[in-house]
């Protein structure tokens, strides 16, 4: 095997290295704007995301707004379209969309709107389909039910959701199945 050359003390210490040169106005837009195009093209970004990921690459503030403002004016920035996406999201409940898009910096109006278009006959389907198909892990916990209802609420359903389809699912089970009554061990 070859040795590998020694790499140089401190980066610039190469024969290399040249002081970067400073960037005009219009080289710093255009770098921005291409960050901007990669960070989008990696995954929809609220504004406020997007903001402060460029926050971290430029200090100019008046920059930062008017890289934005291309991008929106293009369409590849668009709160709307990034809220409705999370709202369609299954598996997850209204609280998990609420929480999600809140964290992302969306306006509370919009996530209003979001919650509100959710169906909940679609998020009790849903409820059942996780519990059809967790049951058999969630049946050997020592309180089955009370397991089933802790992880959908760690998904963001509420109980309001959550009750009907565990009444409904433990209805639809056979008699003397496992997990149908907690397993208490024998006090003699």
């Amino acid at each position: 095997m070859r040795a590998r050359r020694p790499r140089p003390a401190t980066p610039d210490a190469g024969p290399e290295a040249r002081p970067a040169r400073p960037r005009d106005p219009h080289e710093e837009r255009d770098a921005l704007l291409a960050y901007a195009f990669r960070a989008l093209g990696q995954r929809a970004l609220s504004a406020a995301e997007l903001r402060g990921r460029l926050e971290r690459r430029s200090e100019n503030p008046d920059l930062i707004e008017e890289v934005l403002k291309r991008v929106q004016e293009l369409g590849y920035q668009n709160d709307a379209q990034v809220a409705r996406s999370e709202g369609a999201r299954r598996g997850v409940g209204t609280m998990r969309v609420r929480q999600t898009l809140k964290r992302r910096g969306v306006q509370d109006d919009l996530i209003q709107e979001v919650v509100e278009a959710r169906d909940p006959d679609r998020e009790h389907a849903e409820v059942l389909t996780l519990l059809e198909r967790r049951w058999s892990s969630l049946a050997r916990k020592r309180d089955p039910q009370a397991s089933a209802f802790a992880f959908l609420a760690r998904r963001g359903y509420t109980g309001n959701i959550i009750w009907p389809a565990l009444r409904e699912f433990m209805a639809g089970r056979p008699v003397g199945e496992p997990g149908d009554e907690p397993d208490w061990p024998d006090e003699n």
